[in-house]
């Protein structure tokens, strides 16, 4: 394989192990000084995440699912050099019932077989809708 298709590879078992609900395997992916910022200005969900602020923020997110995980499924894959870019669909049934379906554009950086940096892209107005009610 290439480098490219390495972190290709990398990247679908990152989304695959977020879509477990598997918190300590999204975090054990990402690289030691690894972060995840959201778009948008949504009060509690947009920014700049660190490893560690990451960790908490899906393990409180994990509650909110009747399946215990929001599932991203990527449908298309470009990947130049350490990065990746993704474009994606979400679904996950909140526990009162309502449905979560989103659409996603991803830029992933990977290195040394880990994921650096992620930059989610998403209709806000949906997920502040879905998570917040506003």
């Amino acid at each position: 394989m290439t480098a490219t298709e390495d972190n290709k590879a990398i990247v679908v078992d990152f989304f695959a192990t977020f879509s477990k609900g598997d918190v300590p395997g999204v975090i054990e992916r990402l690289h030691e000084d690894g972060s995840w910022w959201v778009s948008g200005a949504i009060e509690g969900m947009s920014g700049t995440y660190s490893k560690g602020e990451l960790a908490g923020l899906l393990d409180g997110a994990r509650s909110l699912y009747r399946e215990g995980a929001l599932q991203i499924n990527p449908t298309s894959m470009t990947a130049e050099g350490d990065r990746v870019a993704v474009e994606a669909k979400s679904f996950a049934t909140m526990e009162d019932g309502r449905v979560y379906a989103n659409s996603y554009h991803f830029l992933l950086t990977v290195r040394d077989g880990k994921v650096t940096t992620v930059r989610e892209y998403m209709d806000t107005i949906h997920a502040r809708e879905t998570f917040f009610g506003c």
